[in-house]
């Protein structure tokens, strides 16, 4: 008898369950029905200096023109597609990227003929550590004094000549 009363209680609790879930989803739907998604903002800052505090949001085809962001932090972000050209990225890190299909050219110091440049300018160093480039390509770059180290260089070719190879001749 008590099994009964229990399973009714159930029986009860669920239906009451279900009732207000479809009360609930009728109430969603019909206030989803009645907003309306909001349009594009266009936002213009000119000659300012702001703080942007930017979170869930979608920046789809923005523009950013001769400005500076110094010492901001991009974090989480969907960025396909995007060009960053004539800047100066010095101490740029980034960290737990997908780089896949990147084109990453003419970087370096101004050079002659550029408004920026310095014949006196040194490139700095900079560091590539824990980064998969397999099937890379490294053309036409300056590789002066750079060092390659742990790394795993399986297939790997310096002007066609496997570095394993190269390797071998040397260590004989």
């Amino acid at each position: 008898m008590a099994q009964i009363h229990r399973n009714k209680g159930i029986t009860a609790l669920c239906r009451a369950l279900i009732l207000l879930l479809f009360l609930i989803k009728s109430k969603t739907m019909e206030s989803k029905s009645t907003q309306t998604e909001p349009a594009n903002e266009h936002l213009e800052i000119l000659e300012a200096r702001k703080i942007l505090n930017v979170k869930w949001s979608n920046l789809d085809d923005s523009k950013f023109r001769e400005f500076c962001m110094n010492n901001a932090c991009i974090e989480d972000v969907c960025a396909t597609g995007v060009k960053i050209m004539d800047a100066n990225l010095s101490d740029l890190e980034i960290e737990g990227a997908q780089l896949g299909g990147a084109y990453i050219h003419n970087i370096g110091m101004p050079p002659k003929g550029h408004p920026n440049y310095d014949p006196a300018a040194k490139q700095r160093p900079l560091t590539f550590e824990n980064c998969d480039l397999n099937n890379s390509t490294i053309t036409d770059c300056n590789l002066n004094n750079v060092s390659i180290t742990d790394c795993n260089l399986t297939g790997m070719t310096i002007n066609g000549i496997l570095v394993e190879d190269l390797l071998k001749a040397y260590n004989v």
